[in-house]
């Protein structure tokens, strides 16, 4: 007699693989996603943890136990909390500004030949002038109040976003202009449906790569002119030697970038996947 299954213990997927719901594929859905992730940051802080005990057995170099203890401390307290505040408010707020003016501007350039030729000069040569140079420049013109460090987030960022978006408009295949023209699209259409999508993955990823130069610049800018931030947590460590401060500062600055690197990704698969599969 054929045995009777039930229809929801098993589900037959396109592919004709059995998968089988519930919590335990749910647990491997996360561990395929994350697992990677998980046994990287476990195996680094264990070569830490290794390396602090017997290699380099130091106060100078605390093992990861003793600076997550400390970490945790100034969680509870809202030291840590209040600094990372200050840092994200000043990195968000540059960040955002510097990527508004500089999408436009690559637009322009990368569409328009003459606004390219007009343009140029002051992207190359404003570039190649690093953003920690400027720190000195900016507190003399906007103080050691906030606008010194928000303008030195836009110099850092729009740049960077500006080549990306041009290179993007610049590397979108004239068949696909063609085509649009040959069904009667007018110059407006094309730009919105066609250019504008297709620069989509570019634009982020500048804006990915100016995300983490930005971390660079607000912690140089606060190490020397800023009242509170990450950067003044470090500064403050270095002057009364509390060198678990200074690990809980770097630990902090390293999560919380592999988060948000990990969500521009996310968002270019998520936006601009179908325009460009590869990032």
């Amino acid at each position: 007699m054929p045995s009777m299954e039930n229809p929801t213990a098993r589900e037959t997927n396109a592919g004709g693989s059995l998968s089988i719901p519930g919590p335990g594929g749910a647990v491997r859905r996360l561990w395929s996603v994350y697992g990677g992730y998980a046994l990287g940051f476990v195996s680094l802080f264990l070569i830490w943890q290794l390396a602090s005990r017997y290699v380099v057995s130091s106060v100078l170099f605390p093992p990861p136990t003793v600076v997550f203890s400390k970490g945790l401390l100034l969680v509870r307290n809202g030291v840590l909390l209040e600094h990372l505040a200050a840092s994200m408010q000043r990195i968000l707020a540059g960040f955002i500004a510097g990527s508004l003016l500089g999408i436009p501007i690559g637009l322009a350039m990368g569409s328009f030949w003459p606004v390219r030729k007009l343009l140029e000069p002051y992207t190359e040569f404003l570039r190649f002038i690093p953003s920690v140079a400027m720190i000195t420049v900016a507190v003399i013109w906007f103080g050691i109040g906030e606008g010194a460090k928000i303008f030195l987030i836009i110099y850092t960022t729009i740049f960077i976003v500006i080549l990306n978006t041009a290179a993007g408009v610049s590397a979108i295949a004239p068949n696909k202009i063609r085509a649009a023209q040959s069904l009667g699209a007018t110059r407006a259409q094309i730009f919105f449906h066609v250019a504008l999508p297709a620069t989509v993955p570019y634009i982020l990823t500048g804006m990915r790569l100016a995300m983490g130069n930005s971390f660079t610049t607000i912690v140089a800018a606060e190490l020397i002119a800023a009242n509170d931030g990450l950067g003044k947590m470090l500064w403050d460590g270095r002057l009364f030697m509390l060198v678990d401060e200074i690990f809980v500062s770097l630990v902090t600055l390293g999560l919380l970038g592999f988060a948000v690197d990990r969500m521009f990704r996310w968002s270019i698969y998520t936006f601009a996947g179908k325009y460009s599969p590869a990032t």
